[in-house]
Parts: structure tokens; sequence; C-alpha cells
């Protein structure tokens, strides 16, 4: 488990999953990291950022991964053509540590290719910024990241303090729309993933594996037994008819039928948890949708079907 994350908002609070820790520290502005070894790329960098935010900087890569426990950053500009340890290296350590994992990495790069941004996307990295860095797209992307990180922490701090179900049900119908009013198109896919994991791994975090999971007859039953942790009345029909495995139908919404109606990329969801559980359970499905309540529906139908390659 994470422990002592930032949360930045205009204080910082600091959150420690271990019972009963839970500390709060002022400061007023949210810490950028930028890593890179030429000291007039960070200068220039500092120039943009300093206004707004507190900004530490490191000349190579493990300089950079020892400095992070101790500044704590929020977001990582990090370059990517560096000595030793090069900016991907870094970002996959940072990704594949749970201290580091959701620390918002953007790399800078002079590189265009395509197989440079596979490399970079392969390693995690959040965003890539192209050099020279525009300081109003610079800006924009932080911003962007660091809504976005509050909302990841505030989803984990409500998980400790309300039940599962109200508290995913509540956050998320609140989130939504004030995000999704204000976020760049692009950017949208990627919250929606990033909601979908933290839906399906709260609830995860919250059910017994042997005694929940195990005791499901097939994957459409534990598809239906997962999301019914929201509140929501779903059943499986098992299906043999084409490519038809499971038939899920729903009589009451995991959101509530009318938040749906509102926000109607909550079906989204619906439909991506359970595209994620196939996942996690390795099953050769995709998940189709027929009807949703958030369209106007008398209820919610999804099939899972077998891939057809």
């Amino acid at each position: 488990m994470v422990n002592h994350i930032q949360i930045n908002k205009k204080e910082k609070t600091y959150y420690d999953q271990t019972p009963g820790v839970f500390t709060i520290t002022a400061t007023t502005q949210p810490k950028i990291l930028v890593v890179d070894d030429e000291i007039m790329n960070i200068e220039l960098l500092r120039a943009y950022l300093e206004e707004k935010y507190d900004v530490v900087s490191a000349m190579n890569g493990q300089e950079a991964l020892d400095l992070i426990p101790e500044e704590r950053p929020d977001v990582i500009l990090l370059d990517v053509m560096m000595p030793d340890i090069n900016g991907y290296q870094v970002c996959e350590r940072l990704k594949a540590h749970p201290e580091t994992q959701f620390i918002p990495v953007i790399m800078v790069t002079a590189l265009s290719g395509r197989d440079d941004w596979i490399t970079g996307i392969e390693a995690g990295a959040d965003e890539f910024l192209t050099k020279p860095v525009n300081k109003m797209e610079l800006l924009t992307r932080i911003n962007s990241l660091l809504k976005l990180k509050r909302m990841h922490y505030d989803l984990l701090e409500e998980r400790d303090k309300l039940n599962l179900q109200n508290k995913v049900r509540s956050v998320l119908t609140q989130i939504i729309p004030a995000l999704f009013k204000n976020l760049p198109p692009e950017q949208k896919s990627i919250v929606i993933h990033q909601m979908i994991e933290m839906v399906v791994e709260s609830i995860l975090d919250n059910i017994d594996p042997e005694t929940d999971i195990t005791g499901q007859k097939n994957i459409g039953d534990i598809c239906c037994h997962i999301i019914n942790q929201l509140g929501a009345d779903f059943h499986a029909d098992h299906e043999k008819e084409g490519n038809t495995e499971f038939t899920i139908h729903g009589s009451v919404c995991p959101w509530g039928k009318e938040e749906a109606q509102m926000n109607p990329i909550l079906c989204t969801l619906s439909r991506g948890i359970f595209a994620r559980i196939l996942d996690i359970y390795d099953q050769d499905l995709e998940v189709d949708v027929l009807e949703t309540m958030g369209n106007g529906d008398e209820q919610c139908i999804f099939q899972l079907n077998k891939i057809d390659y």
C-alpha cells in the first residue's frame, strides 16, 4: 500500500494508509520536479513554473530517484535523453514502485518519432511535451494532471471514510460533470480509464476473493457480483447463441438511474468495469452494450461475446 502520499490543493495533505494515521501539513504551492542534464533547460522550465509552483530540480536520473522520497513532488518533468539512466528507465522505476506509481510524469523530449512515444507509454508516462517547450501548453498539462491526481486521492481518501457503495457513487457522480466540463477531449479517455481502475481496485480491496469470488459459477456471475457492490442489481443469463456467452441484465443502476441519465458517461464506466474484470480473469471475451438506463432504457443489458479474430 502507498504511504504518505501528497494530495495537492491550496494545502498539501499527506495521507498515510496505515490505520489511524492522517496528518495535514500546510504549504502554499504544488511541487514540480524538473529532471534534465542541461542546466539551461532546467532554468527555462523554472522560469515558466516558479510563479505558480514550488520547483526543485535534478541533473540526472539517479539524482532524481534519490531526491523523490525526500521532496515528494506532485508532478515530474522528465527529460528523456540523459546519461547512465535515461528518462524512460526512471519512469519505469517510478511506475513500478507503490509509493511513486501515481506521481504524474511528463516526458520532455526532443524526439518526436512514433516509436519514441510508444516507448514512453510503455514506461508509464502520463503526458508528453516536445522541446522547445511552449509555456502555455506546459502549464495546461500540469494543471490537468494535478486535477486528475487530486481526484484519484480524493477517491482513496473517501474509500476509508465512507461505505464503498455510497462513496464510489457520490464521488463519481459529483466529479464527472465538473471535471469533464473543462477537460480537453484528449484527456477524457485517460480519466475514464483511471476511474475504471480506481473503482475496480476499490471493490476488489473490499471483498474476500476466497468467499465472494470463488463461490461464483462463471465469469458472468463474477461481473455481476462485483458491480453489485456499488448498489446495482445485475444478474447473468448463460447463453450459447452465436458469439454470445452471457447476457447481463440490470434492473438497478449502480450509479442511480437519474444520475446516469444526466451523465451517460457513467454507463461507459459500467462497460469498462466489466471489460476490466474480463481482463483480470484472462477471459477472451468482449463487452457489447445493448441497453442502458442512462440512455433512457428501462434496464441495462450487456453481452459478453467471444472475440472474433
